[in-house]
């Protein structure tokens, strides 16, 4: 079974930002011992039985279906917008996606892990959660759901990035 564990973004990556500006912003970290490309990684986080249920819920709740086709095409490239997401940034082995409110942000990356002596990548998953902005006072706020549900969103983090790493092609 895969470690998941959580860890410092990477300075490098897309998500940074959003904690550097005070946001909330986590991330969680998998090595597994095979190569793997990023569109890979993109496709089996996405398609995996868990992340499935979510992409059930937006289908019905907020009208945002999406398939296990367009996953692949978000992860080659093909495509700016995933179910409930727009394509915020983008690099070689890096995808930052925002929710349509503006307020979520999701992030993924790969890296090879070098000097080990043999094919190991690093897989990571992260979140970040901007407040709201009241339109009266101006005032930032996480709303009061974000405090009560912050142990379930760390758990399904983890479980999220378990299953997408169960989810990668066999070599």
């Amino acid at each position: 079974m895969t470690n998941i564990l959580p860890c410092a973004i990477p300075e490098e990556a897309l998500l940074l930002r959003y904690r550097r500006e005070g946001h909330y912003a986590d991330c969680y970290m998998a090595e597994v011992y095979v190569p793997v490309r990023h569109a890979e990684f993109v496709e089996a986080f996405y398609t995996t039985w868990l992340f499935g249920i979510e992409r059930f819920i937006l289908k019905w709740a907020v009208r945002r279906p999406s398939t296990d086709e367009d996953a692949r095409q978000l992860g080659l490239g093909n495509r700016e917008e995933f179910a409930a997401w727009r394509v915020e940034g983008r690099t070689g082995n890096q995808l930052l996606l925002c929710d349509y409110t503006g307020r979520t942000r999701s992030w993924l990356m790969t890296s090879a892990v070098a000097g080990t002596g043999q094919a190991r990548t690093r897989l990571h998953f992260g979140s970040a959660v901007v407040p709201r902005i009241d339109a009266l006072t101006g005032a930032a706020s996480m709303g009061s759901g974000f405090n009560a549900l912050l142990g379930f969103h760390r758990l399904y983090s983890r479980l999220l990035l378990r299953a997408a790493c169960a989810n990668l092609p066999s070599r």
